[in-house]
């Protein structure tokens, strides 16, 4: 057995920094998340400890001292009377550090049991609500589909919108897309069915759909099918589930996606289509040695948008008696 292809290696869904590596007391270190319901196994540690090659770093959460990853390679260290064993510190909250310690596994190691998966599964739904089933499938090795029956029979409440594997915030509801796909088709009528599929996130199929159902709406209010359209599509409320909504129709603003600084706008605002619950556990994670300068930055970050609130408002306002004057 190669021992050295179980070095971690760290991809999406997590991506956290790993610092250098350094030497630490096998004495000071402490077991961590809990991935197997059997705990260690002793056959793996005495090969690992039989292997006669040093061993590669394990990842151990900083504040803590507790082994993320590595737990077998420690208890080898120790079985072959080391004092030290390498280490790289990870800055990782609860919840983090056991998504990684699943997500590390995954990738190198004496693989989990399909029951362990699932309860780490289980465990990433409730601590992570907002993520995609196909995120958390990645990180536990399971398919999407049982993420998303052990999410359905679990007492977890549903976000409105979920992160994917690539970042974005997608709404859960299907409902939603329809209701952006309607108010793109009554705004730009002469879109072909793949450019509003496209723009919106469905299939042309979907689209087909809505674009029938306005039209039956229509005919049923006089043929007026635009104005009747617009008006089956509800405005954007203040509530934090239609901030997704909102971002999704900006995004089919050509103005906006074709230019640089407007795909930057529209990375900076998905940046915040996150649900409260997605919001906990981000603070969570938040070290108590980093809170001040993340509290810091966050202020800094709040200035900021309110500056250009104020100044897009006072555009706005500027710009109407322009208007009413070349009316006039």
């Amino acid at each position: 057995m190669d021992v050295t292809k179980f070095a971690a290696q760290i991809s999406e869904p997590l991506q956290p920094a790993l610092g250098p590596v350094e030497q630490v007391s096998v004495d000071r270190l402490v077991a961590g998340p809990a991935l197997r319901s059997g705990g260690p196994c002793p056959e793996h540690v005495q090969e690992l400890a039989a292997a006669g090659v040093p061993l590669p770093p394990i990842v151990v959460q900083r504040d803590t001292y507790q082994v993320v990853d590595g737990m077998h390679r420690l208890l080898a260290a120790r079985a072959r009377g080391a004092a030290t064993i390498a280490v790289q510190f990870v800055d990782a909250g609860g919840d983090e550090a056991f998504v990684l310690a699943v997500q590390l596994n995954a990738a190198h190691g004496l693989p989990l049991s399909l029951a362990d998966r699932k309860a780490a599964a289980n465990r990433i739904v409730a601590s992570h609500p907002a993520w995609s089933d196909r995120r958390i499938a990645a990180v536990t090795g399971l398919s999407a589909d049982t993420v998303g029956e052990i999410r359905r029979n679990g007492p977890y409440a549903g976000p409105a919108a979920r992160i994917g594997r690539d970042g974005r915030l997608r709404p859960v509801d299907r409902m939603a897309k329809r209701r952006v796909a309607a108010e793109l088709i009554s705004n730009q009528p002469e879109l072909s069915l793949r450019q509003v599929a496209r723009a919106v996130g469905i299939s042309p199929e979907t689209v087909r759909s809505v674009r029938a159902e306005l039209r039956s709406v229509g005919d049923c209010d006089g043929g007026r099918p635009r104005a009747v359209a617009a008006r089956a599509v509800p405005p954007p409320s203040p509530h934090p589930e239609d901030w997704a909504v909102t971002v999704q129709r900006l995004r089919t603003d050509p103005t906006l996606r074709f230019t640089d600084n407007g795909r930057v706008l529209l990375r900076l605002l998905d940046m915040h289509s996150l649900t409260p619950a997605h919001w906990a556990a981000i603070l969570r994670s938040v070290p108590a040695h980093n809170r001040p300068t993340v509290a810091r930055l966050a202020e800094r970050s709040a200035r900021v948008w309110q500056s250009i609130a104020e100044h897009l408002s006072q555009g706005q306002q500027e710009a109407r008696p322009r208007r009413r004057k070349a009316a006039a």
